[in-house]
């Protein structure tokens, strides 16, 4: 945990410790009630922060896991369940989790708009369902009693802060896993996710689940602040207007979801004070949201960016010092074949083995008959003018198309019943030709969640130091492009794979950077045991780096040998390089 994250923790807790004990004795008993809304209104925005801040699923449903958390507790409490309400709060949730699961499962074909009229077709039922019966106690006016010391209302909204403040410090443990940190690549790229052994489904589905388990506690509250509740406290209009605020607010940070809380709790207040109608507080969360997505951040979002950018600037510039002004040092000298290979690339052992890999689209045939070998401790090019199918062959090698005829075989064993999470976890990671890294996180982060492990500050050290990498304490967010795609390979190379297949890594780069930059990839099979297949148009830097080169035209392969005798190649020559010669080196 970083100084800010620590510094963030404890002030969240100290506010918590300061409105708990301040509040209850300052405020009237009106405003007391409007507090124990927005908090529980906050422990509902929690959820939101979940499934659309953190997994950026579009969610139209939350009140209604509300509902059966609040339905549970009123059935337990009418039955004389043993436990109170603390537990109750618990079995609610819990029974909202199957609920989110089964409405999480069309996310794994569908998203976005189609998605959101899934959930909100859910919510619209639930309002059926719930108008058609009373909640459990309401006929016999059967009343919630609250645990003891919290029976009183400054009783209850410490109780409910510190409901709050238990979830928000469970969840922020939680964005420092594996899990937590694999929805910011959810939000960002799926495919990218996928790529780093992340199983999407499962992300997806632990989403709603613990959305859901987090808005049926909310519900339970929400019970317990009024005794008895009615249908209306859950209309699917209270959905739509959450979203909104979640959009515009962003709930996975606590402030945000206690704004989000105080903003639905007041706004019928505001309103009747303007003299206003009360849907007017929706078009105005409505426009809030839109303004957020136009900018592409919630406020939140933007107001920790500016502070953790702010923090890293000062790093980058103390790390950097007085030579920060200094002309950067040549590139080091490169050359064709590592030193350490004790033998010809063709005569070791192949770690990737392609054979016959033939993709179609239609009637389009994009890779016809590819044969490709990369040996193990090897730097493989593949090479070709666009349109080739380079693109497709990784793509095809890495699970992401399916349907491909041929074999890919990994220390020879078959993967072409696999996806491309388990691909990635058998050793085949991969790199995109556009980096979809999520701001939010800092290298760090980024490199352990490409790891899969918890990676030793060390081992990222050295990672970023060898490729060149600013401090790991940065956010990816003041990142350049060129360092991105840097960052990108160092999170491949980090999950110590058997093989990387890195797609245009030096784009946008300068011809010294990208000289550099194969200084330091040839030293990668001897250093971290990783062989690589590099797909790339600077011939300059496929010929200091590759061993051995194949050639793609048209989804056939014309040339594939050690490097200088494929570019000697006249068929070679005249398909892609022209009649310029390319200087060898």
């Amino acid at each position: 945990m970083n100084l800010l994250d620590k510094r963030s923790l404890g002030l969240g807790l100290g506010a918590a410790v300061l409105a708990c004990a301040v509040l209850p004795n300052v405020l009237s008993a009106y405003w007391i009630y409007l507090a124990i809304s927005a908090m529980v209104g906050a422990v509902v925005m929690q959820s939101f922060g979940v499934i659309v801040g953190r997994a950026g699923v579009m969610s139209l449903c939350q009140m209604s896991f509300a509902a059966i958390g609040a339905w549970v507790v009123l059935r337990l409490n009418v039955a004389g369940a043993p436990g109170g309400l603390l537990v109750w709060l618990v079995l609610g949730g819990l029974a909202a989790v199957p609920v989110g699961v089964a409405i999480g499962l069309p996310a794994l074909r569908i998203r976005g708009v189609n998605l959101a009229v899934v959930t909100f077709g859910f919510a619209v039922s639930t309002d059926i369902v719930l108008n058609a019966d009373q909640f459990p106690g309401a006929e016999d006016l059967t009343m919630l009693e609250r645990p003891e010391p919290f029976t009183g209302d400054a009783g209850y909204f410490v109780f409910t802060v510190i409901v709050f403040t238990v979830i928000a410090v469970a969840l922020a443990a939680l964005a420092r896993t594996r899990l937590g940190l694999s929805w910011y690549e959810l939000r960002h790229s799926e495919r990218a996710a996928a790529a780093h052994g992340v199983s999407v489904a499962r992300s997806k589905l632990a989403a709603f689940a613990i959305s859901a388990f987090i808005a049926g506690v909310g519900g339970g509250l929400l019970a317990g602040q009024l005794s008895l509740v009615v249908p209306s406290n859950f209309a699917m209009g209270q959905s739509l207007a959450l979203f909104a605020v979640a959009i515009m607010i962003g709930p996975h940070h606590p402030e945000g979801a206690v704004l989000g809380g105080v903003f639905g709790a007041v706004m019928a207040t505001i309103m009747e004070k303007a003299h206003l109608p009360q849907d007017f507080g929706g078009v105005l969360f409505g426009a809030g949201a839109l303004l957020a997505l136009r900018g592409g951040m919630s406020q939140t979002d933007l107001t920790r960016t500016r502070k953790r950018e702010r923090a890293a600037r000062k790093l980058l510039e103390d790390a950097a010092g007085p030579d920060d002004a200094l002309p950067a040092p040549p590139a080091p000298p490169v050359r064709a074949v590592p030193a350490a290979a004790p033998e010809p690339a063709g005569e070791r052992r192949p770690c990737l083995d392609v054979r016959g890999l033939t993709v179609r689209f239609g009637e389009v045939v994009a890779l016809d008959n590819v044969d490709l070998a990369v040996p193990e401790g090897a730097v493989v090019g593949l090479i070709g003018p666009n349109g080739a199918g380079k693109s497709t062959f990784i793509a095809a090698v890495t699970g992401f198309v399916a349907g491909y005829g041929g074999t890919v075989e990994l220390d020879g064993r078959p993967l072409d019943r696999l996806g491309p999470a388990p691909r990635a976890g058998r050793g085949l990671r991969r790199t995109f030709q556009t980096t979809a890294i999520a701001p939010e996180l800092t290298q760090y982060e980024y490199l352990t969640m490409g790891a899969g492990r918890r990676l030793p500050r060390a081992e990222a050290d050295e990672l970023l130091e060898f490729f060149g990498c600013p401090p790991g304490e940065a956010p990816v967010s003041i990142v350049d492009a060129g360092t991105r795609r840097l960052l990108d390979v160092a999170a491949a190379i980090a999950a110590r794979p058997r093989a990387a297949l890195l797609d245009e890594p030096a784009a946008g780069q300068s011809a010294a950077e990208s000289l550099r930059f194969g200084a330091r990839l040839t030293e990668v099979p001897e250093r971290f045991g990783v062989s690589i297949l590099l797909v790339e148009h600077d011939m300059e830097l496929v010929q200091a780096t590759c061993e051995l080169v194949t050639v793609l035209d048209f989804g056939h392969v014309i040339a594939s040998g050690p490097t200088r005798d494929v570019m000697d190649d006249p068929a070679v020559r005249a398909a892609y390089l022209g009649a310029a010669d390319v200087p060898a080196s």
